[in-house]
Order: C-alpha cells, then sequence, then structure tokens
C-alpha cells in the first residue's frame, strides 16, 4: 500500500480491481477544507484515461508490473509469436492484443512484454522503428512547396504521411508513439 502523497508519474496502482498507470497528478491545498491530490489515470487494459480525486493521504494498492525482453519472431495469421531472450520460451499473442503495435513489428524486434502477475497487459515498442516503404507514388521534381507529404505504406501495411522526397524501398524512422514520420533512415 501507498499513500497518495507518494504518487509519482508513471507509478502502476491498482484501485476498484483496475490496473492503472499515473500519467500526472497534482496536490492541491486549498484555503478552505483538507487538501486532495488530482490525478489523471491511464487504465492498462484498454488504455481508457481517467480523472480522479483523492483524499491526501489516502492509501492505494500499489500494482507490480513485470517487463520482461522478448523479440518479436513471426506472424501467422492473427498470431504473434515472441521469444523471451532470457528463457528462450515462446509465447504467442493474439492480434487483438496488439491492435496499434502490429503495425511496427517486423521479425527479430526486440520489445518489452508487460506482465501484472499472470496476465499479458501488452507490448512496449522501441519509440522509434526504422521500416520499408513499400508503396508510394513518385514524388513530382520541381514540386517544392513547403512541408508537402504524400501517402506511403511501409512492409508491414501502415499507411503514414511522408514529405515528398521518399520514394519506394526507402527506409524511414518512424516514431511509435505518434506514428508519424520521424527521418529518412
Amino acid at each position: 500500500m501507498i499513500s497518495t502523497n507518494d504518487f509519482k508519474n508513471n507509478m502502476t496502482i491498482q484501485h476498484d480491481g483496475h490496473l492503472y498507470q499515473i500519467i500526472e497528478f497534482q496536490h492541491v491545498k486549498p484555503g478552505k477544507g483538507s487538501a486532495f491530490v488530482r490525478s489523471k489515470l491511464r487504465n492498462l487494459r484498454n488504455g481508457t484515461i481517467v480523472e480522479k480525486t483523492w483524499r491526501a493521504g489516502e492509501k492505494v494498492e500499489q500494482a507490480l508490473i513485470d517487463k520482461r525482453p522478448m523479440q518479436f519472431l513471426y506472424n501467422d495469421g492473427d498470431t504473434y509469436v515472441f521469444m523471451d531472450q532470457n528463457t528462450f520460451e515462446q509465447l504467442e499473442l493474439d492480434r487483438s492484443q496488439l491492435e496499434y503495435e502490429s503495425n511496427f513489428l517486423v521479425p527479430n524486434m526486440n520489445v518489452e512484454i508487460r506482465f501484472f502477475e499472470t496476465e499479458i497487459l501488452g507490448v512496449e515498442l522501441p519509440e522509434k522503428v526504422t521500416l520499408e516503404v513499400a508503396e508510394t507514388v513518385p514524388g513530382v521534381r520541381g514540386d517544392t512547396q513547403t512541408n508537402a507529404t504524400k501517402d506511403a505504406t511501409l512492409e508491414t501495411g501502415y499507411t503514414l504521411q511522408v514529405p515528398l522526397f521518399i520514394n519506394e524501398g526507402d527506409r524511414v524512422v518512424i516514431n511509435t508513439r505518434t506514428g508519424k514520420y520521424s527521418a529518412k533512415a
């Protein structure tokens, strides 16, 4: 058990049967009445964000989240196979558990899989990944409009906006947090 006075960003807590990660919090001491803690929490099971106000000093259960380094091996239809880099055990996840992350997974990529006890909470990708452009229209010579972009489909099937100078076969760096183009590799 921890006190709401000890909250820190990215700490994980268990409350009302849900697992939350603290995104941000603020201690408030009004002129009248007692102090309280206003917090913004992300549900680790479904990704929703909720705001919750706590009494100062209120006790909550801390949730210990285990992160294991794993390597993505391959996907077989809707099944994604990962290997634990320490024990070499293989773990299979369904596509529904990797809705967003599957856009950036390529074989042999190192990721971290988050566990709470035996429950799999999700996959944590590297902040930036380098992927090959599988399909895009050729850039038009002389088109120098500032910040002009075009659609590009990556080797994983993910579509995003890239600058006009990017061509098929180029490798691009993608920010996995935002899903946007970052740089040419």
